[in-house]
């Protein structure tokens, strides 16, 4: 199965540009009225919480690609995660530790769907934690006793680093670098999963 390209393309930019300026800006600049009633505005304070995603998500190069990814992923994110503020949290965090693996955010979500359905506190019947179902064993590799798996930030960051590591491990191979990280190398059920995943609900165009 092709995997899903990577954030950034101008026609995604393009053709969430006009929602982006009238959800996040609204406060600023006036629209028509025709045009407001067909749209339903955030709140003034689901506003306030983006800006504060995006002022505090320095793996973003440009505040617009901020504003577009954060709004796109949160509204897809919604089904699991119905809290706005903790939904944005996740993103800002995921994108963040993503980018600084060289990891496309969108496939670590992917990840996360499967693994957990984004639920930091789930615990698989091996012993797994947190939303991307961290073994308490990575603990003494690149962490410490002391670390809380189930925490969104620890968790996240441990999750990307691992897949990162067995993503150049495997050359670039992601079928079994997903593999890896699942521990069922040379079995493809996981990555079609995540993939899939990543397809159906994460993927842009």
């Amino acid at each position: 199965m092709p995997s899903p390209s990577h954030a950034g393309s101008a026609r995604y930019y393009a053709m969430l540009s006009h929602c982006v300026i009238a959800l996040l800006l609204s406060a600023l600049s006036p629209i028509s009225s025709s045009y407001a009633a067909s749209i339903e505005l955030p709140s003034t304070e689901v506003r306030q919480q983006l800006r504060e995603a995006i002022n505090a998500a320095p793996s973003f190069g440009d505040r617009f690609d901020a504003e577009v990814w954060l709004v796109d992923m949160s509204s897809r994110l919604e089904r699991y995660v119905k809290d706005p503020q903790e939904r944005l949290a996740i993103l800002r965090l995921v994108h963040h530790y993503a980018t600084q693996a060289n990891l496309s955010p969108q496939l670590v979500l992917a990840v996360i769907e499967v693994e957990s359905h984004f639920n930091r506190f789930a615990i698989s019947s091996v012993g797994a934690q947190g939303l991307m179902q961290i073994m308490p064993f990575w603990k003494n590799e690149i962490g410490t006793q002391q670390d809380n798996l189930t925490h969104i930030e620890t968790n996240l960051k441990y999750g990307c680093s691992i897949l990162s590591h067995y993503l150049k491990k495997e050359k670039g191979g992601l079928t079994q670098a997903l593999a890896r990280y699942n521990g069922s190398y040379n079995q493809t059920w996981y990555p079609e999963k995540v993939l899939l995943a990543w397809e159906k609900h994460w993927f842009v165009n």
